[in-house]
């Protein structure tokens, strides 16, 4: 983990440092809150509670955060600075690890900035505040999942472009296999039991439980694992130039 703490800051003050961090932040809040206030018709529906605003979490992540990660590693590649980084006396795992934390701090803020979402209710009814704690909790593992496609792809590619597009391919992947819409058809074709095995991978699927206030230990394990395995992939892959 030599060089985790290096790394992170190297990478975050290179979000702050240019435009980036500052529009990532103001359009995905700009397109929340528009799909939240308008498109989900939040107050056509006499309810206060943030149920039509994380509803949009999964989509608009799997656009947003791969655009977020998309320089981790490809930037690097562009630049000439890869091999340069690689040959430092550091560990991998905290290059990779400083790297993706970084990117994950960025869509932490994202979500900070949207407590007045959560304040607003808060005015306007008595929503459940412990499973919209909740709910935020998961969102931010979430994050760091779909962040994590997008930095192992942004490895394995000296294309900032080509990796989004991959990122956002495995991502919707990950994200409709939970879409009633597929599900349906897939039970058609395959039957109940394989669309049941799908859904149990989609992103929409181990959200739902958080959006019901349920806090499950499955969900965290599955995120976390998730994170996890896509890290590792960024490692090797991150090796291999290391190696080359």
């Amino acid at each position: 983990m030599s060089g985790f703490t290096a790394t992170y800051r190297r990478e975050l003050n290179a979000y702050f440092a240019t435009p980036m961090a500052y529009v990532f932040l103001a359009v995905f809040l700009l397109a929340l809150g528009l799909f939240t206030w308008e498109a989900a018709r939040f107050f056509d529906s006499g309810v206060a509670d943030l149920q039509p605003f994380f509803a949009w979490h999964p989509w608009l992540y799997m656009i947003f955060l791969p655009a977020l990660a998309m320089r981790l590693w490809a930037d690097e590649r562009a630049a000439g600075t890869d091999e340069l980084l690689l040959s430092l006396p550091l560990g991998l795992p905290g290059l990779v690890l400083g790297k993706l934390c970084a990117a994950w701090t960025v869509a932490g803020t994202g979500l900070l900035l949207t407590l007045p979402m959560w304040l607003s209710v808060n005015y306007l009814g008595n929503p459940d505040n412990a499973a919209i704690a909740l709910t935020y909790l998961v969102s931010l593992l979430m994050a760091g999942a779909y962040l994590s496609i997008g930095a192992a792809v942004s490895a394995l590619t000296g294309s900032q472009v080509t990796a989004f597009v991959i990122s956002v391919v495995i991502a919707f992947v990950f994200t409709a296999a939970g879409w009633p819409l597929v599900l349906s058809t897939v039970q058609a074709l395959f039957g109940t039991g394989f669309a049941d095995l799908i859904a149990r991978f989609s992103f929409i699927t181990q959200f739902e439980s958080a959006q019901r206030g349920v806090l499950e230990l499955r969900v965290v394990a599955y995120f976390l694992g998730f994170t996890a395995t896509f890290a590792f992939l960024n490692c090797l892959w991150a090796s291999r130039r290391r190696l080359g």
